[in-house]
């Protein structure tokens, strides 16, 4: 894990164990000598993912950004996804002094099952959300489309990660954009699924963004590295543009969802396209290179 300290925010990115994908989903139309050069598939062309999550410790807060998978998939989905459970999302809030019910908000980008899967867990009366004392947030554009997800997305919406947070009346929607707290502010992005919401934090002179699918490894910082997965490339695309730009400009860290190896990283610019400067490894310790 890795802490910055942004004004009267502690950040921390929180592990949540690895999965993993098929590496031209993940690319699109990137062809595969490209991005396999980063991100080497495996004998079934997956690519290993991180499911890495944020803390945020301040104002009388403990707010987590994303669960990851959680602990309900099946052994069929284990296999699909070749899932390592460790660390956990549990493991990793232990090994910061951080309990479940020590969590006060919770803040989903989106619901497909690598991102909200860890919101609900079996009790003993059927599923419960995972942080018994949270508040949780999403967007309703995001809540809307899980519930009638179009063909490219249904895999990737299941209610059983999300449904019992309404029923324990315990889900709060927002409509567009928010500053829930000082110095946080979510931002929309529609490219990847309609009402997706990323976090920006600042504090100190310092910002930090969580960019959830925007750019979900090191590799996605260039403009046309742009997955298959997305429902709108071209949205997608633009998007990225205007948060790099953005993000250069105020020397902000981005912190990196997916990338197995980086957590998080600062964007310059590179020609018309981006590229990274300085970069912080998953695993503390100096600059990654």
């Amino acid at each position: 894990m890795t802490t910055l300290r942004l004004g009267d925010w502690t950040l921390h990115t929180v592990e949540a164990g690895y999965l993993w994908l098929d590496g031209g989903s993940m690319f699109g139309s990137v062809p595969k000598p490209l991005w396999n050069r980063t991100n080497p598939a495996d004998e079934r062309n997956r690519i290993r993912l991180a499911m890495r999550c944020l803390l945020l410790r301040g104002h009388d807060r403990v707010v987590l950004v994303d669960v990851g998978l959680g602990d309900k998939f099946s052994a069929k989905l284990h296999d699909i996804y070749r899932v390592e459970p460790e660390p956990s999302l549990e493991h990793s809030l232990e090994a910061l002094g951080v309990t479940p019910a020590d969590v006060t908000d919770v803040v989903l980008t989106h619901l497909h099952f690598d991102h909200a899967g860890g919101s609900t867990r079996q009790g003993d009366h059927g599923l419960e959300p995972t942080f018994p004392k949270a508040r949780w947030y999403v967007q309703r554009r995001n809540w809307d489309n899980a519930h009638a997800p179009n063909p490219r997305e249904r895999a990737s919406y299941m209610p059983e990660n999300y449904d019992a947070l309404h029923e324990a009346a315990v889900l709060t929607l927002w409509d567009g954009a928010r500053e829930p707290w000082p110095g946080v502010e979510t931002l929309l992005v529609n490219g990847h699924t309609r009402g997706q919401q990323l976090v920006r934090v600042a504090g100190g002179g310092d910002v930090a963004y969580f960019v959830s699918d925007l750019i979900p490894t090191a590799a996605h910082v260039r403009i046309p590295f742009v997955m298959g997965y997305d429902v709108a490339a071209i949205e997608t695309m633009q998007e990225k543009r205007e948060l790099l730009t953005r993000a250069t400009q105020e020397r902000a860290w981005i912190v990196l969802e997916h990338d197995p190896d980086i957590a998080l990283a600062r964007p310059v610019t590179e020609g018309d396209d981006f590229t990274w400067g300085e970069r912080l490894p998953a695993a503390a310790g100096g600059p990654a290179r």
